[in-house]
């Protein structure tokens, strides 16, 4: 009974229909003259109040709590949506979708999973726009944004688009792919009303020189409403004398992210075009002679290009970089609260002129080049510190990596505001992760991601159990967590024990038995999405979670140690569930890699391909 109510509940928040019966009493009241306008019945004006409340409800958890009360709740709610968020674009229809949702002026959509990210799937494995292109074309003609992740869309799709809105103002494509030049051009001539064009981390596809789009050269000569142009994913070049029109026509623009086309001298160039810049991506942070724009041996005094952007807070991009140019970013390293040297392979010495100006960072993204002595200078420097991603430059299984523990512990005894960190190491220690916990309660989002296979403590070799435990424990705020190293079931029982906010739970080369899992998924009655990958968990813990994945957005299981028996199991206890199971080798027949599970309102997909089978 309690699974049943599960369900039931599921469904309903997730994307419910208004019944052919719930004709909207409000409706009627708006509509209707005279004595009916002067006398409306108590429950329409009880509609009424209750859609003119619902505008000021903008989370989406509060609206699908809201929509669960009654049938006139949920219509009001439907009626009064204008944001649509679409968690997985498998687990609801686009024709449902738009049939309850009348109103919406922005759509966000998912696709892929995550670990898509790291070539875990099939590149054919689907996530088309196509026919959520087609539907929201045909049912929102007053739509204005569409984000997009990890979703395959064509070109076909963006001239679509283009064409279908004449409000349109928005579009962010992360991680996304299929699509290039011929489509951005479409977006960029035909939404006069643009303000903001991201393309973050997707594949633009290249085509041949002589079919090649110059994009750029498409948007309006008028002057623009631009506020965000964001293609530093993009690998062929970009006209720059068109880009240097576009930005000077532009007065919104606060946000630029550039390609590695673009040259530092060029950079200077566009800098005293917008000097308003609140966001900057550099592109190559270093010189080219074919684009160096300068007259003899003179090179522009870039320092002062940054002094003069007295508005910037964030900078990113330095996809190359000379370690000569890093003095030029001095003058605004004051006033920074995010920076990103994610893709800048630079050291501690390189770093730490710049850090010790960093006083009121928040958020900083660098690699692992740094060493734990450039980890110290963040530590010593940005106590305002919420936010650090540390990567590395290449994940081999390296015996002693270029941080540990070391950086580690000082980020956490330097920055006690921390919120959210991701960390790549070779190694680690309880003691340092313990640490970690105690200084820093606030943290929301821990990704602790050790290198290799099973790594235990390097001092001590006892399993990593003490230093995960820790933080579910002493974490209170904790809604992401993310293992790995050598793991018993104890660090589990920690998890199920303690992380009764986490939502995401990430696990990799990690775990002891199946009763670790069973732990989790008992234990942790917020969990969303699980993350499972070359781990030795199996049927037993998989069986062990049907009283919760109802409750759940999708299991991932990759490298494990399931039977397609026990998932035909799960498929018909949980007929509301989708599951895939995928082979990686398509003459693989026995077994599977990967097992991807999820919930939906409606008919499994009808476009997966041959590695993909769905279970029934």
């Amino acid at each position: 009974m309690r699974q049943n109510k599960t369900e039931e509940n599921h469904r309903s928040s997730l994307m419910d229909l208004p019944t052919e019966s719930s004709s909207s009493s409000t409706t009627k009241t708006r509509n209707c003259t005279g004595s009916e306008l002067q006398s409306p019945l108590p429950d329409q004006v009880l509609e009424n109040v209750l859609e003119n409340v619902l505008h000021f409800l903008t989370s989406r958890r509060d609206r699908n709590a809201a929509s669960l009360v009654c049938k006139s709740w949920c219509r009001a709610e439907a009626l009064t949506r204008s944001d649509l968020f679409i968690g997985n674009c498998y687990a609801v229809s686009p024709r449902r979708a738009t049939a309850r949702f009348g109103r919406v002026r922005s759509v966000t959509i998912k696709g892929k999973p995550r670990f898509a990210d790291f070539d875990l799937m099939p590149l054919n494995w689907g996530a088309h726009f196509s026919p959520w292109a087609t539907a929201l074309s045909k049912a929102y003609p007053s739509l204005e944004k569409v984000h997009l992740k990890r979703m395959s869309i064509t070109d076909d799709d963006l001239i679509l688009l283009a064409e279908s809105f004449p409000a349109f103002k928005e579009l962010v494509l992360v991680c996304c792919e299929g699509f290039g030049t011929t489509g951005l051009a479409a977006v960029a001539s035909k939404c006069r009303l643009l303000r903001v064009l991201d393309l973050v981390e997707s594949v633009v596809e290249v085509a041949d020189d002589d079919e090649e789009v110059d994009w750029i050269s498409c948007f309006p000569e008028s002057q623009t409403h631009l506020e965000s142009l964001v293609f530093d994913c993009v690998e062929c070049p970009v006209n720059f004398d068109a880009l240097e029109r576009l930005i000077a026509r532009s007065p919104s623009l606060r946000k630029l992210r550039l390609n590695r086309s673009v040259s530092i001298s060029q950079l200077y160039r566009l800098m005293h075009r917008a000097p308003h810049l609140t966001h900057l991506g550099t592109g190559s942070f270093c010189a080219s002679d074919e684009a160096m724009g300068v007259v003899g041996d003179q090179e522009p005094d870039y320092a002062a290009a940054f002094a003069a952007c007295k508005s910037l807070v964030c900078l990113s991009g330095f996809r190359e970089i000379w370690a000569d140019y890093l003095p030029a970013i001095y003058p605004v390293c004051a006033n920074l609260t995010s920076l990103n040297f994610s893709y800048a392979d630079i050291s501690a010495d390189q770093l730490k002129p710049v850090i010790c100006h960093c006083h009121k960072l928040q958020t900083f993204w660098v690699l692992d080049s740094i060493c734990d002595e450039g980890l110290r200078a963040v530590a010593a420097t940005c106590k305002d510190l919420r936010e650090l991603r540390v990567f590395p430059v290449n994940a081999r299984e390296e015996t002693d990596g270029p941080v540990s523990e070391v950086g580690f512990e000082a980020i956490s005894q330097g920055c006690r505001k921390l919120q959210s960190i991701l960390f790549f190491c070779q190694r680690m220690t309880n003691a340092a992760v313990v640490a970690m916990s105690k200084n820093c309660p606030e943290l929301v989002v821990f990704r602790l991601c050790i290198i290799g296979r099973y790594r235990p403590d390097p001092e001590t070799q006892e399993p990593m159990d003490e230093g995960f435990g820790a933080i579910v424990m002493n974490c209170k705020k904790l809604t992401r967590l993310a293992v790995s190293g050598l793991l018993t079931d104890r660090a589990f029982s920690y998890i199920g024990m303690y992380g009764k906010l986490i939502r995401t739970l990430s696990v990799a080369f990690a775990g002891d038995t199946d009763l670790g899992l069973k732990y989790v998924l008992e234990g942790c009655p917020n969990l969303q999405k699980l993350e499972i990958r070359d781990s030795p968990f199996g049927d037993r813990a998989l069986l062990s979670g049907l009283h919760h994945f109802y409750n759940m957005r999708f299991l991932w299981m990759s490298s494990c140690k399931l039977t397609r028996q026990a998932c035909q199991e799960v498929a018909r206890t949980l007929p509301h569930l989708v599951l895939e199971v995928i082979n990686t080798e398509e003459d693989k027949v026995d077994g599977f890699e990967i097992l991807y599970m999820y919930r939906s309102l409606d008919r499994p997909r009808a476009d997966a391909p041959k590695v993909v089978t769905i279970l029934h």
